[in-house]
């Protein structure tokens, strides 16, 4: 099997022998280009959330829209720096249990409550509008 490729920010952290190509030169759609074509997405590599992402299916643009639309998910977003999957799944078992001794705690850092369950659409979309117009070329593009 070959190594896969790594698309990173080049930092002085990067592995000796491992292949890392600048991920500002790239865009997704170019990355996957097929259905079933897949690939990971490592987001805040201090707590590791590794994110596999498939393209199920492609759609024709619509020329009125400029920027990624979200179809459909599920769960909420764990919340940020609560320590990775392993500190998360903490969480959850804590806020499970209101009797548990750190469960104020959490709710107090958490800001009030969390239910891991809640996807809204709607908002993750205006969050995907306001990320600007993706029709433009990446300053660092040369693909």
């Amino acid at each position: 099997m070959d190594a896969p490729i790594v698309y990173s920010v080049p930092s002085g952290d990067d592995y000796p022998g491992e292949e890392r190509l600048d991920e500002r030169r790239f865009r997704s759609a170019g990355v996957a280009r097929h259905e079933k074509a897949s690939l990971i997405y490592e987001y805040d590599f201090g707590d590791s959330w590794a994110h596999e992402i498939v393209v199920e299916k492609t759609l024709s643009a619509d020329p009125k829209k400029k920027y990624a639309v979200c179809l459909d998910g599920e769960n909420a977003c764990p919340p940020e720096d609560c320590g990775g999957i392993w500190g998360y799944y903490k969480l959850l078992k804590v806020l499970k249990n209101p009797k548990h001794k750190e469960h104020r705690q959490m709710l107090d850092w958490l800001g009030g409550q969390f239910d891991p369950r809640h996807f809204d659409l709607q908002k993750i979309n205006a969050r995907l509008r306001g990320l600007g117009n993706l029709a433009r070329p990446s300053p660092f593009s040369t693909h």
